[in-house]
C-alpha cells in the first residue's frame, strides 16, 4: 500500500479528474508529464492512437489516421489522459498531414524532454492517396542521436503492404 509520500502524480490534474473539459482545438498546453521511476535504464513506451483526426487545412474534409508515437523517457513522462485530450483536439485543427506529425513530435520535445521520440502517422486515403509522414528525434551528443538518424535513414526501406485501408 502506497503511502501519500511515495505519490508521483503532483501536478497531474486529469488523470483521475471527472469533469474533463474536453478542448476542441489544437492545445500543447493540455499535456501533462510525471516522474519516470525508471531512469536507471532506457526504454520505449509507445502509444497507439488509431483515432486520430484532423482535418484538411484547405478543404476542411476530415483525415483521420492511427499515430504511432515511440519515446525513451528521461526524467519525464507523458500521462496519457492528457496525451488523449491534446490529440482529441486536432479534431476541429486544419494541418496538413505532415505537419501534424511533426507538431505532435515537438510539442512532446517540449515538455517531456525524451532521450528519443519517433512519430508516425498513417493516414486513411483521400482521393486515392494515403500519406504517412515519419519524424523522430534523438537527442544532440547522445547516443540517441546516431539511432534516430539510423532509424531515419532506414525507415521506409520495407514498407508494409497496405490492405487493410
Amino acid at each position: 500500500m502506497k503511502s501519500n509520500n511515495d505519490r508521483h502524480d503532483e501536478g497531474l490534474t486529469l488523470l483521475g479528474n471527472k469533469k474533463t473539459e474536453y478542448i476542441t482545438d489544437y492545445c500543447p498546453e493540455v499535456l501533462e508529464t510525471f516522474v519516470n521511476r525508471h531512469t536507471d535504464n532506457d526504454y520505449f513506451v509507445k502509444f497507439n492512437c488509431p483515432e486520430f483526426t484532423s482535418l484538411c487545412p484547405i478543404t476542411g474534409q476530415p483525415d483521420f489516421a492511427t499515430v504511432y508515437i515511440s519515446y525513451v523517457p528521461d526524467i519525464k513522462m507523458i500521462e496519457s489522459k492528457s496525451l488523449k485530450l491534446y490529440l482529441y483536439g486536432f479534431r476541429n485543427h486544419g494541418d496538413f498531414h505532415e505537419d501534424c506529425i511533426n507538431k505532435i513530435m515537438k510539442d512532446i520535445i517540449a515538455v517531456a524532454d525524451p532521450k528519443f521520440i519517433e512519430v508516425w502517422g498513417k493516414f486513411m486515403p483521400r482521393g486515392g492517396i494515403s500519406i504517412d509522414p515519419y519524424c523522430n528525434y534523438g537527442r544532440k551528443g547522445s547516443v540517441w542521436e546516431s539511432i534516430a538518424l539510423e532509424r531515419l535513414s532506414k525507415h521506409d526501406l520495407y514498407p508494409e503492404r497496405v490492405d487493410n485501408r
